[in-house]
């Protein structure tokens, strides 16, 4: 039985999840916010073995843990829904605390099994630190970069270079009152102008600073265990400059999007590198240079891929079912 973890707005498994029924391969998917609300379950440990079962009241599914042959992890969130709310609102913060630490434990509790998606591995592999050394000894281009809270070293690089990227280190969204006010996309800034910038505009943060790489284009690769998806982001030849810096600001504004073949050299970093940071999944962001040459920009270990599909009509949500129904005893 294949076990999702992920929340009610996620439409990423509804295909994947077609497809597991076409192949009689049994799902159960947990939309966590409403792990108290839609869910009963129970994990235990006693003389003969450690399991658990959890069934979905409002369907009347079960999974016991014996069961279950891989995992998605794919984008649960923090238990939010309460059967009855309680008039203290501090009791109610540590009901639902509760339920995200048991959330936690069972994610963690199945560490072992085969799994797209990790509770173990994704966060340190979110690392643009980790991910910039790795693809370094794995000699692949990379921007030159500088992290830091000092004028100083961002002042080396900008002498350097004459223009630069300016990027958000994780969290690129700006929430006032529960509601997105902006979000933080790259941006390209001249050299010049920001050596003029005093010392403390440097240390109220912390500045990720990389040289402004031209593109020819940009490419998506989405990789699943020995799948390699790589699409074509045509960023470029905007008549205005919607995306051509950040390809995010342009994608309400027809970017052309094209399945196409990565150079084997490529594809073989993009698995050594998954192979590192151990994953059976990752979203890769390249650039490709005027020149030809491939620079890595980033891995999310739990990325979006939905929308390529929907661009595109390349079938990953198929992909991500057969690699999900491996295990099961089917004829795929």
């Amino acid at each position: 039985m294949i076990l999702i973890f992920t929340n009610k707005e996620d439409g990423h498994p509804t295909r994947v999840i077609q497809y597991l029924n076409t192949y009689q391969v049994p799902v159960f998917r947990i939309n966590s916010e409403c792990l108290l609300t839609d869910y009963r379950f129970s994990w235990w440990a006693n003389e003969k073995n450690c399991d658990f079962q959890i069934r979905n009241i409002k369907n009347g599914l079960d999974i016991y843990g014996h069961q279950i042959t891989a995992i998605w992890d794919r984008r649960p969130e923090i238990p939010s829904e309460l059967p009855i709310r309680n008039e203290l609102e501090e009791i109610n913060k540590h009901n639902i605390e509760e339920a995200h630490g048991f959330l936690s434990f069972i994610r963690y509790y199945l560490k072992d099994v085969y799994s797209i998606g990790s509770i173990v591995e994704d966060r340190p592999a979110s690392s643009k630190i980790l991910q910039l050394s790795i693809a370094h000894k794995l000699g692949m281009r990379i921007p030159d970069t500088c992290f830091s809270n000092e004028k100083t070293p961002i002042s080396q690089l900008a002498i350097q270079h004459q223009e630069l990227s300016l990027k958000p280190i994780s969290n690129g969204n700006v929430y006032i009152n529960g509601e997105q006010e902006y979000v933080f996309y790259s941006q390209k800034v001249e050299s010049e102008d920001l050596l003029q910038q005093p010392e403390e505009t440097f240390t109220q943060t912390v500045s990720f600073v990389q040289n402004y790489v031209e593109k020819a284009y940009e490419l998506r690769v989405t990789v699943i265990n020995q799948d390699v998806i790589a699409c074509k982001i045509d960023s470029q030849i905007q008549d205005d400059d919607k995306g051509k810096i950040d390809w995010r600001q342009g994608y309400d504004y027809n970017l052309r999007h094209e399945i196409v073949e990565l150079p084997e050299n490529i594809r073989q970093f993009c698995l050594a590198f998954l192979q590192r940071m151990r994953l059976n999944f990752g979203c890769f962001d390249f650039i490709v240079t005027p020149e030809g040459e491939y620079v890595f920009l980033e891995c999310n270990p739990n990325g979006q891929w939905l929308w390529i599909e929907m661009e595109t009509g390349y079938d990953i949500s198929k992909i991500m079912a057969k690699n999900l129904a491996k295990y099961e005893n089917v004829n795929l």
